[in-house]
Order: structure tokens, then sequence, then C-alpha cells
């Protein structure tokens, strides 16, 4: 290790040891978020601006401060696989009736999956716009050799049909998908848990005394669960931190600026999907500004984490004790928003590839029957798209072939993949619980607990 590392993790220690002193009522775990993500920005600009001809030195510094940041990550989704499974088994104990289940799980999609559409028409807008192309743009060494793993990944996912991919859904071996071993994993555990929690009120149906058991067994497994997940999320502060000196001190300000007009159209997409939600919740009469107020924890875990898997446990816990939504809504809306519907990664991302490509192609990107066409492949091609970072990138190998189109140009945009990529998660953990909020209300259902959004006046 280095003099110039050695004095960088000093630095971070210090704004460690600060962030811990702030742990006090007076600073909400919010504001101590907040604090960190500031906390982070301003260090890896601190590194970009000491260390410019110094590379070595900054990667030297982020292989350790990842540890802070990795570890974080590696906790929650140490827990998100047994979260999971409690919880959905837990929701279908307690709810008692299979088919209410299944009402609000189709409603959650349908939301998560209608609101993808409209993200994709906004995808779709914003690039005709801006006059984006695929026309002009260069392939560096680092875009040309991504471009030849994503052909090999495109081999193994472009001969599957919409009945390959749900068969993906069903799980063959739990424990297989309990370590997440594939895209479709938390699907996969949704899905057991749901027929494991029918499966226990059979049997309690049975057995009066068996369905007691049942009930306390159920319900001390998933105190413990929470119990875990806020003493992680109490970590939260640090792992922030950790994660924007990562993404800040690590990104290629060249590279961003050569492509700085995607980044900010895909960031205009991404701030009217935001809109479009507000829009949805008001008119299910929430208070607009409260929900925010509220989610904005979990929001910034998204945007610095880029993982909606990773965020599973703090979006159900807000949704629960937060927002008010009944708890088997939340954990429907946190799931399966995570892999299915996501409006940033499923939505914009590969209805602007698309869009760009077109006219390469000698189609016209405003023609509607290459939107119809465009529109229907992202809402199909948005079941199970891994709900971790490169989600995006999954979603469009499945969009541009379906299209017809090369798969090129989502290596050539590598460069600045985990800028936009920030934004996109948190609009898709975003999308997920408006479709929690929106069904506990549509459903009439009774809020978890009495600190529920506001009703809008």
């Amino acid at each position: 290790m280095t003099i110039p590392v050695l004095v960088n993790l000093l630095v971070f220690i210090v704004i460690i040891v600060l962030l811990a002193r702030l742990k006090t009522p007076r600073f909400s775990l919010a504001q101590r978020i907040l604090a960190g993500l500031v906390a982070g920005v301003l260090y890896g600009l601190l590194l970009q601006f000491v260390y410019p001809n110094a590379p070595a030195v900054i990667d030297g510094t982020l292989e350790w401060t990842n540890v802070v940041g990795s570890g974080y990550v590696n906790l929650l989704q140490m827990v998100i696989m047994p979260l999971v499974l409690v919880m959905m088994i837990a929701a279908v104990v307690r709810m008692q009736e299979v088919v209410a289940l299944g009402k609000i799980g189709g409603l959650v999609i349908g939301i998560l999956v209608a609101t993808t559409m409209v993200a994709a028409l906004v995808g779709i807008a914003i690039v005709n716009l801006f006059g984006l192309s695929a026309e002009g743009l260069t392939e560096g060494a680092r875009e040309l050799a991504r471009a030849d793993v994503l052909a090999a990944r495109r081999e193994t996912i472009a001969d599957l049909t919409l009945a390959d991919m749900l068969v993906r859904f069903i799980p063959s071996n739990v424990f297989e998908d309990l370590t997440g071993a594939r895209p479709t994993s938390i699907i996969a555990v949704v899905i057991f848990g749901i027929l494991f929690g029918i499966a226990a009120l059979q049997a309690g149906r049975e057995d009066p005394e068996r369905a007691a058991a049942i009930s306390s067994f159920i319900g001390t497994a998933q105190a413990i669960i929470m119990k875990l997940v806020r003493i992680i999320m109490a970590l939260t502060p640090y792992g922030i931190l950790a994660l924007m000196t990562r993404v800040v001190a690590g990104s290629n300000l060249a590279d961003i600026l050569n492509l700085a007009t995607f980044v900010v159209a895909s960031y205009i997409a991404i701030a009217i999907m935001f809109v479009v939600h507000a829009m949805l919740l008001a008119l299910n009469g929430v208070n607009v500004a409260d929900y925010f107020r509220k989610v904005w924890p979990v929001l910034t875990f998204a945007f610095s984490s880029r993982s909606s898997a990773a965020t599973i446990p703090l979006n159900v816990e807000t949704q629960i004790d937060r927002l008010g939504v009944p708890t088997p809504v939340a954990n429907l809306a946190a799931t399966f928003g995570a892999t299915i519907g996501q409006n940033g990664c499923a939505g914009i991302y590969p209805a602007m590839l698309a869009t760009m490509i077109a006219p390469t192609m000698g189609i016209d990107p405003l023609a509607p029957t290459f939107i119809a066409g465009l529109v229907g492949i992202v809402a199909i091609s948005s079941f199970g798209v891994a709900g971790v970072g490169g989600g995006a990138t999954f979603a469009a190998l499945v969009v541009l072939p379906a299209m017809g189109f090369p798969v090129t140009l989502a290596a050539l945009l590598i460069s600045i993949e985990p800028l936009i990529d920030m934004a996109r998660t948190a609009l898709n953990v975003n999308g997920a619980m408006t479709a929690g909020v929106i069904t506990g209300r549509l459903l009439h259902l009774p809020a978890a607990v009495e600190e529920g959004v506001e009703t809008a006046v």
C-alpha cells in the first residue's frame, strides 16, 4: 500500500467517523443517508481532482473503500432470499384466501407492465425529440470487446419464446434458486413461498392446534428476519458513502462527456416517468410530496447500489412501516417489481436503443407499426429482467433481436452505463412502490400501520 493510498484511506475513515457521530435523535436515517451520499460524491470528486494522472492511486484507494460498499451490498443480498421466502409464506398464511392473493398479484403485475409500456413510449418520444441515432458512434477497443461478450450472451437467450420464459419462473430446485443462481430466481422463490403457504393453510385447516403452531412459527421467523433487515439498514449511510465514492471516482469523465446527449436524454425520460408515477399516485388520493419524503432513503440506496434486488428489504420495510401498505401487497410489489415490469431497465432503455437503431435499418422510428411492435415486445420482455446491475443490458438482448436489430449499440454505451443505470434503478424501485401503494388503495385493503401516506387534500 502506497503512502497516497494510505492517506486517502485515513480521510475515508475520518468521514465514516463523522457520519457515525450523526447517529443521534436529531438526525433521521434518511438525513444520514443523504449525508453519506453527498460525502461520497465530494470524496470521489476530490480523488479525481487530486490524482488526475495517477489512476493507480485511485484504483488502490477504491480497492479498500469497496470493502465497505461491496460488504454492505453483500449483506443485503444475503438477506434477500430468506426475506422473500418468509414474507411470501406469511402473506399467504395471513391472507387465508388464495383468491385474494391472486387478485393482489394480478393487479400488481398489471400496474408494473402497464407503466413499463408507458415508459417505452416515453423513451421512443425522447429519442425522436433529441434526434438521437446509432450512426456516428465510435467503437473503441473496450466497446468492441464488450460487443463480443454481448453477442455470446445473446446466443443463450435469442431463441427463447414467451412460453420458455414463463417456464423459467417455475422452480425445479428451490435450494438452487435460494442462492440466486438464475436471473429468475427471485420469482421462483416467490412461487415456492406461495405454494408452501397454501400447503401450510391446508395443513392448518385439518388441525386447529397445528394451525396455531404454524402461525406462531411463521410470525417468529418473520420477526427475526425483519430485525436482521433493520440491523443491516443501520449500516446504509456508510454503504452509500463507499458506493458513491466508487461511482464518482471510477467514472471516465471523458467518455461521459462524449455521450452527454444520450445521458441527458435518458435522465429526462426517467424524470418524466417519475412524474407519471406521481400523477398515478395523486389520482388515487395520495399526497405526492409526503410519499416522496418517505421513500427518499429507498430511492437513494437504489440509485447508489444499482440493484433493484438488493433494495427489496428496504423497499418492503418502507412500504409497510412508512407508506402503510398492507404486508401481503408490499411483499408482492417489492419482489415482483425487482424482476417484472421495470420501468427504467425494461422500458425506457431498450426502447431508446431500438429507436436509435431503427433509422440505420431503414425504418421510420415514428411509424405507428414500429412503435406498436416495440411497445408490445417491451411488455413481453419485461418479465424476468434480472434485478441487479446489468438488467437493462439483459432486456436489450431480448428486445433488439426480437425487432431484428443488432445488439452492438448496447456495447457502445458501456462507458456511460453505470451513470444512467443509477437513475434507472431508482425508477424501477419507485415503480414497485407505486404499484404497491395503488394496489392497496384500489382493493381497499387495511393499512399495515397508522403512519400511512396522507390522503391528498
